[in-house]
């Protein structure tokens, strides 16, 4: 599991996931916020990001703020099969 420290900006005009230098995130989305649809957003674009269901997302705290705390279920890798 991971926690990230997530900056949202709301309608915006494009999706976006910037990774900052602390380490944090900024994500910009296209949805408002209102009744939960920038969340919804917010979720879904992440677990693209990461590879994992919806599911393995939680935000754990700042459900109304645009700063906000996201844990994300990471699998540890199966593999250690890489051919570089």
């Amino acid at each position: 599991m991971k926690i990230f420290a997530v900056k949202v900006k709301p309608n915006s005009k494009q999706q976006s996931i910037e990774e900052q230098p602390d380490g944090s995130l900024a994500v910009h989305l296209k949805s408002p916020p209102v009744d939960g649809k920038a969340n919804q957003e917010l979720i879904g674009l992440l677990a693209k990001k990461f590879k994992v269901p919806k599911s393995a997302i939680a935000i754990k705290s700042g459900l109304s703020s645009r700063n906000k705390l996201v844990e994300v279920a990471i699998e540890p890798a199966t593999h250690t099969n890489s051919q570089k």
